[in-house]
């Protein structure tokens, strides 16, 4: 039976950011409530589940995951909200346990392994507004007590609601009124540049808020992918949590012992507790270490996103280098928070293991914007990474965390140098025109075969066999034969430049022994996705900071052994993905061409930043833009682009 919710009044610009500000932390705390869940699944054969159990706890894992990648849809969202009505975004939140009052009675936010109860518990969590579904009695809040705004008070306060979409109908209905009293342009303050849109992150749903109708798209994505529409149902985590406890009650009619999760405890706390009641001290030495480890990461992540948020001097490409460090420390949190849960909590606990505990810092607030603020972020990134080598003696799963921190703050305290000039990605000097031709031979993963007026390079390992060489140049490029196969005289010198114009992968490169120009940059950077295959990169290519020339075959199927770059596997893998996806209307480049810096970032998408155009397979434009996230799992639901997926698949890769 359907249960009516109170009403939420908003009667000023105050009131509605006091509640986004709630919507907030409700959104960190729930994505923090998951990830803990996640974090203690098994994972291993010798954890006592059969493979079948394995798979299935597997399947659990990615579909948790996805909820909590979603959530920081939500959290992004609501920040961008707030920033859209002139204030700050807030990423701050009590630690665990969550105190009683902060939010409705009916909304008890606190840590706890993952079990029935739970699953049931986060399922109440995500009902629909109206639902009469029960929370699990380990949940319910043993406190009943009401929130209400008494009459003719300036200052906002907390106010009820049974469900988190009646908090999002309420903030919906106090922006139309405050509009229809005030005006949109009145009411929506400050310019989307402010905020964090899909050209900085790749999250699914995420939009730019800049009137009340992009507003209200917002707060529906929020809803719809929580709690679910009518046409959303099978997709929301509402719907993806009675997906995982049907499964889970048939493990258990199996198995009455089935536990899918390490014995992690309730609310585990980092600090000795003032009162120690239902909290677990995490006090075990190597544990506690490690607890403050994955804190500290914990807490860095949250110190970028706040400093990607209303920068005095909007920039794109800083804000995709604060969002990039906060995902690449969110990424080496998890194997530290993983590890953990394999650790004794306390020599008072026997048989329970610790768990990361999501301790806050004290203050988030923005760190003054100029080059200091990069220095101090690597930095604190480059401490990080010491700490986190020094505990890999003990916790050997720690190690590839510290060698992915070290590369995290080279680029964070490296972000402003100059931008490589056009010399800087040239292909090397033209040496000596009367220098005597010398015979093939091999430097590292590179042929090199010198003529009278041209010297042909061939790095077999970027090679992906388009043959356009060998059969536009047969009599240079010599298939088939022993021994050297190149020969840089048999054809003209305007030829042989052509042909490895044409070369795609960037696996021929010249240099003109003549005294003539290297290879020019292009006018417009392009990348083309190709049809079941690869992205062709053609541009001043900057890849991890280093120039590597003009052209590039950049894998996109997530099979390649050569990643970053293809090398034909998707052919092996069956991968199929379209080469003409929908043109997004985007506006024209004042610039298009110019350096375009690629990072792939460890686990997850290509990083691109400088001017590109998207084209399809067949040379149709379907984006512009200065920064983009490009999918290399393989999986992601919006090919070309990224959405996350390679989180909840598992993808590794460096």
């Amino acid at each position: 039976m359907a249960t009516a919710e109170p009403s939420i009044h908003i009667q000023t610009r105050e009131d509605v950011l006091y509640l986004l500000a709630e919507a907030a932390e409700i959104e960190h705390n729930l994505m923090c409530c998951y990830l803990y869940a996640v974090f203690g699944l098994k994972r291993d054969a010798d954890e006592g589940l059969t493979p079948e159990d394995l798979a299935m706890v597997g399947r659990w894992r990615g579909a948790i995951m996805g909820v909590a990648i979603e959530e920081m849809t939500h959290l992004t969202l609501v920040s961008n909200l707030t920033a859209a009505l002139g204030g700050r975004p807030h990423l701050g939140r009590q630690n665990f346990p969550i105190a009683a009052g902060l939010h409705p009675a009916d909304i008890v936010v606190r840590l706890a392994p993952f079990t029935m109860d739970t699953l049931d518990h986060f399922i109440f969590l995500e009902r629909p507004e109206g639902s009469d579904i029960a929370d699990s009695p380990l949940f319910a809040s043993p406190l009943k007590y009401t929130r209400f705004v008494p009459a003719h008070r300036m200052m906002p306060s907390g106010q009820d609601y049974a469900t988190v979409g009646h908090l999002y109908r309420g903030i919906r209905d106090g922006l139309d009124h405050l509009a229809a009293e005030s005006g949109e342009q009145a009411l929506f303050l400050c310019p989307a540049v402010h905020q964090i849109g899909p050209s900085v992150v790749s999250l699914p749903g995420l939009s730019l808020i800049k009137d009340l109708a992009s507003a209200h798209n917002a707060i529906d994505t929020v809803v719809e992918q929580g709690e679910g529409a009518p046409e959303h149902l099978e997709t929301s985590h509402f719907s993806r949590f009675l997906a995982v406890k049907a499964e889970y009650e048939a493990a258990l009619a199996r198995n009455p012992s089935f536990a899918p999760s390490r014995p992690v405890p309730a609310n585990p706390v980092m600090r000795r507790p003032v009162d120690g009641r239902d909290r677990v001290y995490i006090d075990a030495p190597l544990s506690a270490r490690v607890v403050d480890l994955a804190n500290a990461l914990y807490g860095h992540m949250l110190r970028l996103l706040t400093q990607a948020f209303g920068r005095a001097n909007p920039s794109t490409a800083d804000q995709q280098v604060l969002v990039d460090g906060a995902i690449e420390l969110m990424g080496a949190m998890a194997p530290v928070a993983e590890a953990l849960t394999r650790l004794p909590a306390s020599p008072s606990l026997p048989g329970v293991n610790a768990g990361m505990t999501f301790a806050m810092l004290r203050s988030l607030a923005p760190a003054i914007e100029g080059p200091g603020e990069w220095l101090s972020a690597g930095g604190r990134v480059r401490e990080l990474a010491a700490d986190a080598r020094e505990l890999g003696v003990d916790v050997p799963a720690l190690l590839p965390v510290a060698a992915r921190l070290d590369g995290l703050a080279a680029r964070l305290t490296g972000h402003r140098s100059a931008a490589p000039s056009p010399a800087a990605v040239a292909v090397l000097p033209a040496p000596d025109p009367m220098t005597a031709a010398a015979p093939s031979r091999i430097d590292g993963d590179v042929e090199i075969a010198d003529g009278k007026s041209l010297t042909i390079r061939f790095n077999a390992k970027r090679c992906i066999h388009s043959r356009y060489c060998v059969l536009w140049q047969p009599q240079v490029y010599k298939a088939n034969v022993q021994g050297p196969w190149i020969d840089p005289d048999a054809d003209s010198l305007e030829a042989s430049i052509a042909v490895a114009h044409n070369c795609p992968s960037g696996a021929i490169q010249y240099e003109r022994r003549d005294g003539g120009p290297p290879e020019s940059a292009p006018k417009v950077n392009l990348v083309n996705v190709r049809e079941n295959g690869p992205l062709a990169m053609r541009a001043q290519i900057v890849l991890n900071g280093a120039p590597i020339g003009m052209r590039a075959t950049l894998c996109r199927c997530g099979a390649s052994k050569n990643k970053p770059f293809c090398d034909g596997s998707h052919n092996a893998a069956g991968f199929k993905a379209s080469g003409e996806p929908a043109t997004i209307d985007t506006p024209a480049l004042s610039v298009r061409n110019g350096p375009l810096d690629i990072t792939p970032m460890p686990n997850g998408p290509l990083r691109v930043r400088g001017n590109l155009e998207i084209c399809s397979g067949t040379g149709r434009t379907i984006k512009k833009t200065t920064g983009e996230a490009l999918c290399r799992c393989g999986q992601s639901g919006t090919k070309p682009y990224c959405d996350g997926t390679h989180a909840k698949v598992g993808f590794v890769a460096l």
